[in-house]
């Protein structure tokens, strides 16, 4: 099994600034060492790295991580897509084999930041070195993101926790199931099964609260282009590892052998090029 989504922090109160006090329980340091000894007990071989704070320092702090620890396969940094010097970075990036792709934190930007001319401008960099592009958004930002989408269709794009429903809410919001529909049909767009836990109720969520979120993915896009991602360790906010995988395991039991190799295997491994 591949986990296709977690992050590594030395935690600091300043750079992590986004841990609030409602957090606490992520307030500390979480390492490689910790997550491998998870992976032990759930037959996980290796990860992809996901940056979490805004800067190329973040980067390269995760690919020390992936030199140091065998079971992180690749990495996603972050790295200023509007930068007019963003081709000489890229290209003195690209000598890290493990580097898989870009993210940029896009939920806390204004609207229109996705077609700005300077981020479109970066997004066509990435071809030159066959980088994905991870969409972190909320779902008031999902059309904004198809309209990016569409103009790049032999970019890689990855759709991060399902664009963050209000699972809480439990709205069963018909406005974005539309918009994943729209999402999946653009077939170089795969979505990870991530960060479902911390958009419900972290107290009291069930796995009923999740059934038509999950429906909406597996609908959209089928089995060829989604992937199993724990969000680790932003999961533990409202449920531990184990609990978060089982979500998805018990969703797909009824499905073959071979779908379910591919949601929790073969599709980051093809996405991510590992």
């Amino acid at each position: 099994m591949i986990d296709s989504h977690v992050h590594f922090w030395k935690y600091h109160p300043v750079k992590d600034a986004w841990i609030n006090e409602d957090m606490k329980v992520i307030q500390a340091d979480f390492l490689p060492d910790e997550l491998h000894d998870i992976y032990l007990k759930n037959n996980i071989e290796g990860c992809i790295a996901v940056q979490a704070d805004q800067s190329e320092q973040e980067t390269e702090f995760l690919l020390s991580l992936a030199e140091q620890h065998n079971f992180i396969k690749g990495v996603v940094g972050w790295i200023d897509l509007r930068d007019e010097n963003l081709p000489e970075k890229l290209a003195t990036f690209s000598k890290y084999e493990k580097l898989k792709g870009w993210r940029h934190i896009a939920q806390a930007e204004p609207n229109g930041f996705l077609l700005s001319p300077s981020f479109l401008r970066g997004i066509a960099a990435l071809k030159n070195y066959n980088y994905t592009y991870d969409i972190l958004i909320g779902k008031n930002q999902l059309k904004e993101a198809i309209a990016m989408v569409e103009k790049f269709p032999a970019q890689r794009f990855v759709l991060d926790h399902f664009a963050k429903p209000d699972i809480k809410g439990n709205s069963g919001d018909l406005e974005w199931k539309e918009s994943i529909k729209v999402m999946a049909t653009h077939k170089n767009v795969y979505c990870k099964v991530s960060g479902m836990v911390t958009e419900a109720d972290w107290q009291h969520w069930e796995h009923d609260d999740l059934k038509f979120y999950l429906d909406v993915v597996f609908e959209s896009f089928g089995t060829d282009r989604l992937m199993f991602g724990s969000d680790w360790p932003v999961c533990t906010l409202a449920a531990s590892y184990e609990e978060t995988k089982q979500v998805l395991e018990s969703y797909v039991c009824k499905l073959t052998n071979v779908q379910r190799k591919a949601i929790f295997e073969l599709n980051a491994k093809e996405c991510y090029q590992l």
